[in-house]
């Protein structure tokens, strides 16, 4: 739900590396190897996705050839994850890249009304559906049309992250906060908003996405703010 619009303000903001251009993404679901991580590389990333004073007590999950297991219990509510491409919208030409890696780690209200829509789409793509098969099935699946709880949010603050081929590949270190569609206006993508709206399609949740100014580890992300 929002790896592809966070690719397409990459495209749009960073500039070009002047690397090799890599293969063009498949347009199924390539390989499940291709999508999974070496298990401890996995959850210093998901780790890696707010700063430590968040992460170090928050559930962290990895992705298995099932789907998502627990790899650490957390104690603070939080859940740390990487998703992958198909979190995209089911159009965006990204949806099944096997590079994309999309460090998140949800607060508890997020966890409990937005994570589940998460895993039911993965669950969706590890069972071998393509992408508007998965499309007609949000359209009426109960998770899919959960309400996001009041105040549920996450943090995508990983330097390690990957979600785009183009550019500098991590965009910017960013908080996320879902809201029912039509619940309420940010000012979101309006001229010098720094608010950038994402709206699911059809699930009905609004994804406002706040750039911060520095990595979860502290170090500056300024430069990432130059065109």
């Amino acid at each position: 739900m929002t790896a592809g619009r966070i690719a397409a303000l990459a495209f749009g903001v960073c500039v070009a590396s002047g690397a090799a251009p890599l293969p063009a993404p498949p347009k199924t679901m390539a390989p499940l190897q291709q999508y999974l991580m070496p298990r401890d590389a996995e959850i210093a990333l998901a780790r890696s996705a707010a700063p430590p004073s968040i992460s170090a007590d928050a559930t962290v999950l990895v992705l298995g050839a099932h789907g998502y297991e627990t790899a650490m219990k957390g104690s603070n509510g939080f859940t740390c994850l990487v998703e992958r491409g198909w979190e995209a919208p089911f159009s965006d030409p990204g949806f099944w890249n096997p590079r994309i890696r999309g460090a998140l780690c949800f607060n508890a209200e997020a966890t409990r009304t937005v994570w589940p829509a998460h895993n039911e789409r993965t669950d969706w793509a590890l069972a071998g559906l393509g992408a508007d098969r998965m499309r007609a099935r949000a359209r009426t699946s109960k998770l899919a049309n959960m309400t996001p709880a009041p105040g549920a949010m996450c943090y995508m603050m990983s330097k390690r992250q990957y979600l785009s081929d183009d550019g500098a590949h991590h965009w910017h270190p960013h908080l996320m906060f879902f809201v029912p569609k039509g619940l309420a206006s940010w000012g979101a993508d309006l001229a010098g908003s720094p608010v950038i709206s994402s709206a699911g399609n059809p699930e009905p949740v609004v994804t406002y996405m706040v750039p911060v100014t520095k990595w979860s580890d502290g170090t500056s992300a300024m430069e990432m703010a130059k065109p």
